[in-house]
C-alpha cells in the first residue's frame, strides 16, 4: 500500500515491533496532538514551548491551517519539524464543518449542512456523500495537505454517520450512511495516492466496510481508558472500541491513541496500557491547545 513500507521502516526506528512482529525494545511510540495555541515562531518553536524538544514526538497532528482557516503551514515550516524526525499529519474534519472555516459559506450555501453538533456549537454535520462536498472541502484539503508537504491526514469525524439526524436525511439509515463515509475514506486515499498516509479518527467499527481496511494506514482513537480527569472510560462501548481498534492494530496499522487527563496517575496508567497495546499514546489537555511531555 501507499507508503506503508516507508511507514513500517519509521515505526521500526521510532520504536515499534521488531521486524520479526516481536514487541517494542526502543520504548514507546509518542504522538504530539495539537489544534491551536501554536508557539509564535510556528512549528519550529514546538521543541522550545515546553520543557522538553519535539524530537520527542514520533509523530504529530497539527491543523491543515495555523488559524484553522486559510493561513495554511507552508513546505518549509512542515519539512522543519519532519526533518526532526516526526512524521507529521494535517488535521480536518471530512464529516462536518466548523462556522470558522474557510469553505463554511460555500458549503452552507449549497445546502449540505445539517443539525448542529451539541457538543461543539460552531459545528454542523454535512451531507458528506454529496459531490459538492467532495469539490468544495475534501478535495482541496487533500490537495493542500499534499502541497505542504504532509506526511499525511488526520480525518476527524468520520461518526458523523451515527450522528446525523436522519429526518433530515429522509430514505437514509446508519447502516447506508456508514457504507458512503467508508466510500469517502476510500476516495480519499484514492486521491491521495503516494502522497498521504490516511489516518481517520474514532469509529473503528467502519473497518468491517467494503475497502476501507485496506484503504487507511493507521487509525487515531480518543477515550480508550479516560473520558476526562477521574472519568474512567468503563462503558460497555469503551470495551468494544478497544476489540475493534485491536483488529486494526493488527491487521498492521498505526494506532494514534489519546486520553484527556492531568492527573498524573492516570497520566502513567493510560501511558502503560498504550505501551502493552503497542500503540503510539498520548495523554493531553482536552482543549488540544498545548504541547504536553510524551509518554515515558
Amino acid at each position: 500500500m501507499k507508503r506503508l513500507a516507508a511507514l513500517a521502516a519509521l515505526s521500526l526506528l521510532l520504536g515499534g515491533c521488531t521486524a520479526d512482529g516481536g514487541a517494542p525494545d526502543e520504548g514507546p511510540r509518542t504522538w504530539l496532538y495539537l489544534l491551536t495555541g501554536y508557539p509564535e515562531e510556528g512549528l519550529a518553536g514546538l521543541g522550545t514551548a515546553a520543557d522538553f524538544d519535539h524530537a520527542s514526538f514520533d509523530h504529530a497532528v497539527i491543523d491543515l491551517a495555523r488559524d484553522g482557516g486559510e493561513d495554511y503551514w507552508t513546505a518549509e515550516e512542515v519539512g522543519g519539524l519532519r526533518e526532526s524526525g516526526t512524521a507529521v499529519y494535517a488535521y480536518f474534519s471530512i464529516g462536518s464543518i466548523e462556522d470558522y472555516r474557510p469553505e463554511h459559506d460555500a458549503v452552507a450555501a449549497a445546502g449540505l449542512a445539517l443539525n448542529r453538533w451539541e457538543e461543539w456549537p460552531d459545528e454542523h454535520f454535512v451531507r458528506y456523500w454529496d459531490p459538492q462536498w467532495w469539490e468544495l472541502a475534501v478535495r482541496p484539503r487533500l490537495d493542500q495537505a499534499i502541497a505542504a508537504g504532509f506526511d499525511g491526514v488526520y480525518l476527524d469525524v468520520p461518526n458523523a454517520y451515527e450522528e446525523i439526524d436522519l429526518a433530515l436525511v429522509p430514505g437514509e439509515t446508519r447502516d447506508t450512511l456508514a457504507r458512503k463515509m467508508a466510500e469517502l475514506v476510500v476516495a480519499a486515499s484514492d486521491h491521495a495516492g503516494d502522497d498521504l498516509l490516511i489516518l481517520p479518527q474514532n469509529a473503528p467499527e467502519l473497518r468491517a466496510q467494503p475497502g476501507y481496511l485496506d484503504a487507511i494506514d493507521g487509525l487515531g482513537v480518543e477515550h480508550l481508558y479516560y473520558l476526562d480527569t477521574h472519568e474512567p472510560c468503563d462503558e460497555d462501548w469503551c470495551a468494544e472500541t478497544l476489540r475493534e481498534v485491536r483488529e486494526i492494530r493488527d491487521a498492521g496499522k498505526l494506532v494514534l491513541a489519546v486520553d484527556y487527563t492531568e492527573d498524573p496517575a492516570e497520566r502513567a496508567e493510560a501511558c502503560a496500557h498504550y505501551r502493552a497495546e503497542d500503540f503510539a499514546g498520548a495523554v493531553a489537555g482536552i482543549d488540544l491547545d498545548a504541547p504536553y511531555e510524551p509518554c515515558s
